[in-house]
């Protein structure tokens, strides 16, 4: 075959890698959520985390006390003030997460075949021979051969800066291992993972309980991200939970998969939270180095028919000190899109990286260039098949709407919703454009006083790979007539031409509600 056959086939011109990527209004459709901390917590420095593509802000509860939160939190609502840019809450609990106490911060040097004991924590200090930890019932857990890892924020795959251990013996409550490469562990609290092993720990600690029912109630937080999810049940706890704390009630639950228990109990996991987090940084110690691939493109794939928001993690630990990602890290990000991710995760890379809005516009472009190349029409025709027919209404009206936007080559869908779920399933379905979810408040009350609904479903679309949420006007009810209606797409249709995704001559495709009827309609803009 001749190699200009070849070229008709391949799903972008060579040539075009030569070409400068192009900077648009919305960086890319898949999201970024960044976690703000010591290198990203002032408003100028969120302002450029905002403006470079960060759409969902985390708060990592494992250090930091809710008062250093709450500065950072009051920074950032500054930051959307100023830069116009929407951005949502992320509560990030700690879970059953096991910790290595170092309180004089001293740095711990450790050699390769030396031994090191573990023993719960009672005010001694860390040293090389002894490591004392945030729980007494380890010994119970572990036995001979076992393998174990600790390092700062999680493990970073440095073999310097992170620790293996394998279990040597149990003596009472202390556990003995043997130190299988050298490293040296800085700061104040490492992470212990102890691989295949069960914690008896609870999901939701009362430490998380007391900073959702404070800090958490206080902010209205969009997402809970669920550390160490191991079963069903307890995303049903934690739902439970929230139901109690007013609007809480609304919160959207992210389970983190972390390690094979949760892994096993996946599906029933799906069935019940709001989204997930493939939280690569344990599942890359509890899974061997040739699984965790297999297990990222199998879990994306379940969450993606089911229609619910899948989020990758540990994508470019390297730019933590690095201003470029490496080979290996760059095209991971793109395989993370073309495998269906809705975001990307940065932990430490903003936490504590010394280029925290350099990763986000760079994993923003990388990202960028992988949609280019996402192959929507064989996903469109696998998830049809999948939802199988009959379709239920709204499933039917969200694929025809997609169907109808890439036929015609529109710019951008317009989806009229109240609770977001119309706009979510538009969005299932990975239309190559912009979905524009125009959230309709509706009017509630709690027989105290009156309400608005709208800001939490319109945040919580930020975390959604290609929505892109407005806020109508109150006084445009849920049930409007047709003129509201057009007032109301008149003022997204300029937002739209503010932004740049929508010019002269471009068609439209508009999903809404119209009495009891819903409609997908073709508009064709005039000059």
């Amino acid at each position: 075959m001749h190699s200009n056959h070849l070229l008709l086939e391949e799903p972008i011109r060579m040539a075009s890698i030569l070409e400068p990527s192009k900077s648009n209004f919305f960086p890319a459709m898949t999201k970024i959520v960044g976690t703000l901390g010591p290198k990203s917590r002032s408003v100028e420095d969120i302002s450029a985390c905002l403006k470079a593509g960060m759409s969902v802000a985390r708060f990592d509860f494992s250090w930091g006390d809710a008062e250093y939160h709450q500065e950072t939190l009051e920074n950032l609502r500054t930051s959307v003030k100023n830069s116009k840019k929407l951005c949502a809450v992320m509560l990030d609990t700690v879970g059953a997460e096991l910790q290595v106490v170092n309180s004089s911060e001293k740095s711990i040097s450790l050699q390769e075949d030396a031994k090191v004991v573990l023993t719960p924590y009672q005010g001694q200090d860390s040293s090389s021979e002894v490591l004392p930890i945030n729980f007494s019932r380890l010994a119970k857990a572990v036995k001979k051969g076992d393998t174990i890892f600790v390092g700062q924020y999680l493990f970073t795959g440095s073999e310097s800066t992170s620790v293996w251990l394998e279990v040597d013996e149990v003596k009472e409550e202390d556990v003995v291992c043997v130190i299988k490469n050298t490293a040296t562990l800085t700061g104040s609290l490492f992470t212990l993972h102890a691989s295949q092993v069960h914690i008896d720990l609870p999901t939701l600690s009362d430490k998380d309980k007391e900073v959702i029912s404070t800090w958490g109630v206080k902010n209205k937080i969009d997402f809970i991200s669920l550390s160490y999810t191991r079963h069903a049940a307890d995303v049903r706890e934690a739902r439970e939970f929230l139901s109690k704390l007013g609007d809480l009630s609304q919160t959207q639950i992210f389970a983190k998969i972390e390690n094979v228990e949760g892994l096993t109990h996946f599906d029933e996991i799906l069935q019940e939270a709001d989204g997930i987090i493939l939280s690569r940084g344990n599942l890359g110690i509890d899974l061997p180095p040739e699984k965790v691939f297999f297990f990222q493109k199998a879990a994306l794939y379940k969450c993606n028919m089911a229609g619910k928001p899948a989020v990758v993690t540990r994508v470019v630990d390297s730019m933590t000190g690095n201003l470029r990602p490496t080979r290996a890290e760059a095209t991971d990000v793109a395989n993370a899109v073309l495998d269906g991710s809705d975001a990307i995760l940065l932990g430490a890379e903003t936490l504590r990286g010394l280029y925290p809005v350099e990763t986000i516009s760079t994993v923003g472009k990388i990202c960028a260039e992988a949609e280019k190349v996402f192959n929507q029409d064989l996903y469109f025709k696998k998830t049809v098949k999948y939802v199988g027919e009959p379709m239920t209404h709204l499933e039917s009206i969200a694929s025809s709407a997609v169907r109808a936007a890439i036929k015609v080559k529109a710019s951008v869908i317009i989806c009229f919703t109240s609770s977001g779920r119309a706009a979510r399933l538009i969005a299932k379905y990975r239309p190559t454009m912009p979905v524009l979810s125009v959230v309709i408040p509706r009017l509630k009350t709690n027989q105290l006083r009156w309400s608005f609904t709208g800001a939490f479903e319109a945040r919580q679309s930020l975390i959604v790979r290609g929505l892109f949420p407005m806020l109508a006007d109150p006084s445009h009810p849920a049930e409007s007539n047709s003129a509201t209606n057009d007032s109301v797409l008149k003022v997204a249709l300029d937002h739209g031409k503010a932004s740049g995704v929508i010019k002269s001559h471009d068609r439209v495709v508009v999903c809404q509600k119209v009495g009891d009827a819903s409609v997908v309609k073709i508009i064709e803009l005039e000059d």
